[in-house]
């Protein structure tokens, strides 16, 4: 049989007669009144209200001491040295002595803490190689040129970590110390290591294969950044297998922060010993500090900042007080709503006139 031919004219591009094509299928269609909506508007302001009530709760259970050590206890004179930039190389330590009167509960974690740096800028957070600090041995001696100006030092050497976000690494160090009512000063032990994400450590930032060579050998032939006072493999020398591109404090300075104001992960209490096994003690604390990053030409400010967590995270009062307004707003709405309905729709009387 021969093959039938399609229709033609302009029926030939209508639809088939069904019931989806043709837009017959059985539908709900709400009809939103006033005793549906009404009611709906107040359980919501209710949910959002104990949610941000739940939430500032857990939010204030939270302790947390910050200290500005920009140019306090005897940082004022390193604040001042750091202001020539011929004294870069030149080391500087200086101590600030605090108080802790309420003791702090549980796991504490050291922050160190920048103001006014903007980690965010575009052409910062692509100054970098990241095939490099993934090991690739090409990259090591042949980085980026996304990295310029911190691609070779002045001597044409390849530099390793590349890039200005690598450059600028936050390098002050710190050594926090117990005075108890009564017997001698204790340290304050701080894990330093094993504080960054399992992703990073594991697969963004691996060192190059060593091939039975020591990490020295793997990077000769390339030239520590312009504003480090050490070479990548030689980071923590307390400990060799945190160093290089695998070194805890490195990887999280590579992690940018999104606002100017920011704090990131210096070291956790160690709680295996007396007196740190609740927690850390009230009592009297002297922070010596190596005092090596410079914040006055960015008008920037430095702070140590400890605190405890909670499942929620540190102290931030964003999320429920943004629930408690949004609670506020919604329960305002349905007042509002409640009175017009009350005084000119109920019973649809008063709209038909």
């Amino acid at each position: 049989m021969g093959k039938v031919k399609g229709k033609s004219g302009p029926l030939a591009r209508r639809p088939d007669n069904s019931a989806f094509k043709q837009q017959r299928l059985p539908a709900w269609s709400p009809m939103l009144t006033a005793t549906t909506v009404l009611p709906f508007f107040y359980l919501m302001a209710l949910i959002c209200m104990l949610l941000g009530v739940w939430l500032l709760l857990t939010v204030q259970s939270t302790q947390e001491i910050k200290l500005d050590y920009t140019e306090a206890g005897t940082c004022d004179m390193c604040f001042e040295k750091r202001k020539n930039v011929s004294n870069a190389a030149q080391i500087c330590t200086c101590t600030v002595v605090f108080p802790i009167k309420k003791a702090l509960k549980g796991d504490v974690f050291f922050y160190y803490g920048l103001q006014n740096f903007h980690q965010n800028l575009r052409r910062y957070m692509d100054s970098r190689d990241d095939a490099q600090m993934v090991g690739r041995k090409t990259n090591l001696k042949n980085p980026s040129s996304y990295c310029e100006p911190f691609m070779k030092d002045p001597n044409g050497l390849p530099i390793a970590p590349c890039g200005a976000v690598a450059n600028s690494i936050f390098n002050d160090t710190f050594t926090l110390t117990y005075h108890g009512s009564s017997g001698p000063s204790i340290p304050v032990p701080l894990l330093r290591k094993g504080i960054t994400w399992y992703t990073d450590k594991n697969v963004k930032y691996r060192n190059p294969k060593n091939d039975n060579m020591t990490l020295a050998q793997v990077f000769e032939g390339t030239a520590r950044p312009l504003y480090w006072q050490k070479p990548v493999y030689e980071l923590d020398l307390l400990d060799p297998t945190n160093n290089g591109f695998i070194n805890d404090d490195l990887i999280i300075w590579m992690r940018e922060a999104a606002f100017p104001n920011f704090k990131k992960l210096y070291g956790v209490l160690y709680r295996a010993k007396q007196p740190f096994t609740k927690g850390l003690p009230a009592g009297n604390y002297t922070i010596n500090i190596s005092y090596n990053f410079p914040v006055q030409y960015f008008r920037g400010r430095k702070e140590v900042v400890l605190t405890t967590l909670t499942w929620f995270g540190g102290q931030n009062h964003f999320l429920p007080i943004a629930y408690l307004v949004t609670s506020c707003l919604i329960l305002l709405i349905a007042i509002i709503l409640t009175v017009v309905w009350w005084k000119f729709g109920k019973n649809g009387k008063r709209l038909e006139e």
